[in-house]
């Protein structure tokens, strides 16, 4: 199998080393071989972009949005084939994964239309005889470093604001998931992109992610929180930009008024759909009394209706872990759970199937508190805590006691409570009678505390962090 190149200068670049991406569902599949590239080749993939960006700085927006146009559209055609290559190496259901192929398309879309809109303002000044104009110039070459979980729609939504607001990039992907990334990374080369202003440099993090913070104007990063933190000390030392979205342990409370079956609706999406592997998953359940036992026994047959497989089978419902070391991981936590005294309604197990694979049940546990390092630490993987509470305002100190801050949601017929929420849940994003997963491609992402640093991405908020201000004077 010949191994699929970097992308450094406009050409393809060999490596010495390759890494084997392994199919979730079928151990024995193996999707392709990735060129991991050097650290020396890191830093000629930066020399490349900071070459190629005065020019690039000079496009048009026009000739921008034409290029981020024509990426959406090769997404949109080949939505079918992409979605089957993420589903085969990250573990997602067909369906999942083709709309989130669809969402990378909207998202280049979206960001062609403000490459056009992309401008500034003018403004008198207090002295007379003299105009003020307030204006937005690129922050020049940004490192872009994305995890394994969503690994086409969250390198599109930095790779489009960076290229509609004339920057260049270095794209460093997560190694469990080169296939979708080099797929994207083909589209934008075969697309027109000027040599040098984008640059895929897939590998390691000690390898290649330390190269990339040492050498670009900007570094946007998604992953867990260890990898971020470092990552923002590295940046700040250097005193670059720095965009950090990191984990969550995000609340779903489920008030006695809430409709029984909607809340289990957004339980099993928010917390089991996608194996779980969300920042935004709704790891802890808080429950009122009153609804509390028809609650967990709802959602605890819903998960024993799950149908678990190969990623690519019609009807799964939930597909595979992602790789042994998130199955290994998982596993421990379900162990720790027990050790602390939860109760397990529903035990996550290793599951056979036809193919060998990281096949793993849900876990629903019951008799939680808060305290327990289950609730405390991020899972990232299918297993969720009911935690017991006696009021609304116990069930808002509750979700609101944790280091992260990214997502929270409410299931209550309660105008009053639900208002209440939005205004006082400390999390960047709140959902009402919605799981706590999901977002629009047009609006701000992004997390309070431990869950982000930096300005948000997403939407028109994205050119906050992309560009820098410029305010000029003239008599």
């Amino acid at each position: 199998m010949s191994v699929h190149r970097n992308l450094i200068a406009g050409a393809w670049a060999q490596a010495g080393d390759a890494i084997a991406n392994v199919n979730p569902s079928d151990t024995n599949d193996v999707v392709g071989d990735y060129a991991a590239a050097s650290r020396e080749q890191v830093a000629e993939a930066i020399a490349a972009a900071r070459a190629a960006a005065p020019a690039w700085a000079r496009t048009t927006t026009q000739q921008r949005a034409d290029l981020l146009f024509a990426i959406s559209s090769e997404l949109v055609a080949r939505r079918d084939e992409l979605g089957e290559l993420l589903a085969r190496e990250e573990g997602k259901t067909r369906a999942e994964a083709t709309g989130e192929v669809g969402r990378a398309a909207q998202i280049f879309r979206f960001f062609a239309g403000e490459a056009v809109r992309f401008g500034g303002e003018r403004l008198p000044s207090v002295r007379p005889g003299i105009d003020v104009s307030i204006g937005r110039e690129p922050v020049g070459v940004v490192g872009i470093i994305t995890p394994w979980n969503f690994p086409i729609a969250i390198p599109a939504w930095k790779i489009a604001p960076a290229l509609a607001f004339a920057n260049t990039v270095v794209f460093k992907p997560s190694e469990l998931t080169n296939a979708s990334a080099w797929a994207l990374a083909d589209i934008i080369h075969r697309a027109g992109v000027p040599a040098g202003v984008f640059n895929l440099v897939m590998g390691t993090g000690p390898v290649v992610g330390a190269a990339l913070v040492d050498g670009v104007d900007a570094l946007t990063f998604t992953g867990s929180v260890k990898t971020g933190r470092g990552i923002v000390q590295a940046a700040a030392a250097r005193m670059i930009r720095v965009q950090a979205e990191m984990g969550g342990k995000n609340p779903l409370v489920v008030l006695d008024d809430a409709d029984l079956d909607l809340a289990v609706d957004c339980a099993v999406d928010g917390s089991f759909y996608q194996t779980g592997q969300r920042c935004t998953a709704s790891s802890r359940l808080i429950v009122q009394e009153g609804i509390h036992d028809r609650f967990v026994e709802a959602v605890a047959q819903r998960l024993g209706r799950l149908a678990i497989g190969h990623a690519l089978e019609a009807g799964t419902q939930v597909g595979p872990v992602v790789d042994q070391r998130q199955l290994d991981q998982d596993m421990a936590y379900i162990d720790l759970g027990v050790r602390e005294g939860a109760r397990a309604v529903t035990t996550g197990q290793r599951l056979n199937r036809d193919t060998p694979g990281f096949y793993l049940s849900p876990t629903l546990f019951t008799e939680t508190t808060n305290r327990m390092r289950i609730n405390r630490e991020e899972i990232f993987g299918p297993v969720a805590s009911v935690i017991r509470v006696g009021s609304y305002e116990e069930a808002l100190a509750t979700a609101n006691d944790t280091e992260y801050g990214l997502s929270a949601g409410i299931v209550t017929r309660s105008r009053t409570h639900a208002r209440h929420f939005e205004a006082h849940a400390e999390a960047g994003l709140t959902m009402v009678n919605l799981p706590t997963a999901g977002l629009d491609y047009h609006v701000p992402f992004g997390g309070r505390k431990g869950s982000s640093y930096g300005p948000r991405e997403q939407g028109r908020y994205a050119v906050e962090f992309y560009t820098v201000v410029k305010t000029s004077y003239a008599a």
